[in-house]
């Protein structure tokens, strides 16, 4: 099983701590990430409020890639509804350059009302504007010369100068439906989805790989232990007691700044399951049953809602030096 990091980049205009110490604090987990055998480090896109304040993941991958040295280096994910898919395509492409091979490119078509309004995009064409887009950033990215008339792109036989090192970058769809996964394997697509706005319990995480794995196998497709990632709040303390301690209004507050989304507390996670905090001992036994359920990377979001960067540091270091030898132990690997 992979471990990961997710940041939303998710800041707080009055809690006392600006966007520039908020970067830094980031870029210090991914620097941590990479020491202690972190896989990936995923990097959120938004535009427009303190929800998340990374509007270019590139910018911010680009910088990762000069702090660590193994680390793979993530979008979670690249807005292409937004943007020039020409744009996109060098950008990345230089990300994956300066950090030696080890972009993933995870995308997805957008959801957030405000950000449409910003950019001036009707939400009703998101859709075709994302499937004409990726189109066109896969080609690119493959080293291809693309030419493409669609609806919203007029592309005439354009390469990349730029191309990346990898022959083929791992591309991610998002998904926030469950209904979605589907036919995303069945489309040959990798898959990335967050459980806690996408299924009412824990154990539905399993419906929803099923779905993806069926569409796979639909269309000829074997199973790989990197093709899916699973995105689950994570906090991990010495009891579960201290985990409440230290996460609930942190987590509490991340949910607040969440726009248009249910709203839901510490306790509504204790109760629908789908988070992975507690003792060493909770977060082992979660993380086996998710293996068992065909989850192979999980991506943990650990630095929500202000909390402090010592208690961020702890419980990565405790993940991956107590809970993982547990999972390990029990899974036979």
């Amino acid at each position: 099983m992979r471990l990961s990091i997710f940041s939303v980049q998710d800041h707080y205009p009055t809690g006392g701590r600006s966007v520039a110490q908020l970067y830094g604090e980031v870029i210090a987990q991914a620097e941590l990430a990479d020491r202690i055998g972190y896989d990936t480090f995923w990097v959120a896109e938004h535009h427009f409020h303190e929800y998340g304040v990374v509007p270019n993941p590139a910018l911010m991958l680009a910088t990762l890639a000069q702090r660590t040295k193994r680390l793979r280096l993530g979008t979670a994910i690249s807005i292409l509804t937004f943007h020039n898919p020409l744009t996109v395509a060098e950008n990345y492409a230089m990300v994956d350059v300066l950090s030696g091979g080890r972009l993933v490119y995870g995308v997805g078509s957008g959801y957030l009302p405000h950000e449409f309004a910003g950019y001036a995009i009707d939400p009703a064409e998101k859709r075709d504007r994302f499937d004409e887009n990726l189109v066109i950033v896969r080609r690119l990215l493959a080293g291809e010369r693309v030419s493409a008339k669609g609806r919203f792109s007029n592309v005439d036989a354009v390469a990349l100068n730029v191309r990346p090192l990898q022959r083929e970058v791992p591309i991610y769809v998002a998904v926030l439906r469950r209904e979605a996964a589907f036919h995303i394997g069945k489309q040959g697509n990798n898959l990335m989805c967050v459980p806690y706005a996408s299924v009412d319990h824990f154990n539905e995480i399993a419906d929803l790989i099923g779905d993806y794995q069926r569409g796979r196998t639909e269309a000829g497709l074997a199973p790989s232990d990197d093709d899916a990632v699973v995105t689950l709040h994570t906090h991990v303390a010495e009891s579960d007691a201290a985990a409440r301690r230290n996460a609930e209004a942190a987590f509490n507050l991340y949910v607040d700044s969440r726009l248009y989304a249910k709203k839901s507390t510490y306790d509504d996670a204790m109760r629908n399951e789908v988070h992975l905090f507690g003792s060493v001992e909770t977060v082992a036994d979660k993380l086996v049953a998710l293996h068992r359920m065909g989850v192979r990377q999980v991506s943990t979001l650990q630095n929500f809602g202000m909390l402090a960067q010592p208690l961020v540091h702890e419980s990565m270091e405790r993940l991956m030096h107590e809970v993982m030898p547990r999972v390990a132990a029990k899974i036979g690997r």
